[in-house]
């Protein structure tokens, strides 16, 4: 292998791979990834069995060859380079990496034993990558961080002809968010449930491209989802476990008695400032009355805090707490100048959705619901 190839274009695709590598790998081998050059372009690989990825650049290749090495190292050494160029050759079992007066031997891993790459399902259809990354951006901030618990570290993504709902829940709030995409089949209907670890690195990625989804299949065990675009592809293994049924959380048009509405950039800043005073598990309480969001945190003892933010309220005063970090997640999914709660009782879900301005009605195609703390009083 002889292959030359831009330095920054280069860091990019193997800084990308190497993310999706496994820390602590359960074979060796799966530390590895895989460079190979031919026709015009440089490939790098990854897989860990549950996950793939892959991107193809263009390179200036003057002998095809596949290596496989160290990703993690190549990452790495392919950041820190010095020129606009790095060049890549194979020399017996070693990999010479080198970029003006710097120059690297990686010793190679066996090629033979690292797995094949899982094949991409079928296409299912096309989505805009700014749609999809926002739609999960929006989703993934409620999903779980226990990985004995599986199910609440996935999004579930349920497809329904040409619209797409995100769902995510780790049991103390729920987002949900629907957006159009171009499906090949107008009547498809499937669900999966996929890793939320995956599904966001992966938006963030293709955002600004078009972003193929391909489904394979959905049986128990032996689902994989697909991703490609920008001459990136990558796969992952769904999670093998039942969603809960969630959707009975979000409050119904007739159920609310109160709604207020308030500038996300204000509410923010003074959920922030309030809650410097506040233990980590101790709630933000907010006065709902007479146009103002009245803010305080902390007590006598120690430290308090307290700040007004204007509002504006449709039903009679209430007074609730919030856990801060969830109230947080949820403003700052929303990516909109207004915010809008609806409440049912007190002590119940609050819906948390964004408007463009504070005469919209809210669209109905998201939400994000966060259970109340009980306050003192």
């Amino acid at each position: 292998m002889k292959v030359r190839v831009g330095r920054e274009v280069l860091a990019e695709a193997v800084g990308w791979v190497a993310r999706g590598l496994p820390s602590r790998p359960s074979v060796p081998i799966l530390a590895g990834m895989a460079v190979e050059a031919a026709d015009g372009m440089l490939t790098v690989s990854g897989f860990d069995y549950e996950s793939s990825t892959q991107v193809s650049i263009p390179a200036d290749v003057g002998e095809d060859g596949r290596v496989l090495v160290s990703g993690r190292l190549l990452a790495g050494i392919c950041r820190s380079m010095p020129r606009d160029t790095v060049d890549l050759s194979s020399e017996g079992a070693r990999v010479i990496v080198s970029s003006g007066h710097a120059r690297f031997a990686l010793q190679t891993l066996p090629l033979e034993e690292y797995p094949p790459l899982p094949e991409l399902p079928a296409a299912g259809g096309v989505v805009s990558g700014e749609v999809f990354a926002r739609s999960v951006a929006q989703v993934v901030s409620a999903t779980g961080r226990d990985d004995t618990l599986p199910v609440f570290t996935g999004v579930r993504v349920e497809i329904r002809g040409p619209v797409i709902t995100l769902l995510a829940t780790d049991r103390y709030r729920l987002a949900v968010r629907s957006f159009a995409w171009e499906p090949e089949d107008p009547e498809i209907a499937a669900d999966a449930l996929v890793p939320a670890k995956v599904l966001a690195d992966l938006a963030k990625t293709l955002a600004g491209h078009e972003v193929t989804l391909a489904l394979g299949s959905t049986r128990t065990g032996d689902g994989l989802i697909g991703f490609e675009g920008a001459g990136r592809r990558a796969t992952s293994r769904l999670i093998d476990a039942e969603f809960p049924k969630v959707r009975k959380l979000i409050p119904t048009p007739e159920a609310v008695t109160r709604t207020v509405t308030l500038q996300t950039a204000s509410l923010i800043e003074a959920v922030k400032r309030v809650s410097l005073v506040s233990e980590r598990t101790s709630p933000v309480r907010i006065t709902f009355a007479d146009g103002t969001a009245a803010l305080s945190a902390g007590s006598g003892e120690e430290a308090e805090a307290s700040e007004p933010v204007e509002c504006t309220l449709t039903g009679e005063p209430l007074v609730i707490g919030f856990n801060t970090a969830y109230l947080l997640d949820a403003l700052g999914s929303l990516g909109t100048p207004v915010a809008h709660f609806s409440f049912t009782q007190p002590t119940k879900p609050v819906n948390v959705v964004g408007l463009q301005s504070a005469d919209d009605t809210p669209s109905g195609d998201s939400a994000y619901i966060v259970v109340p703390m009980r306050v003192a009083g």
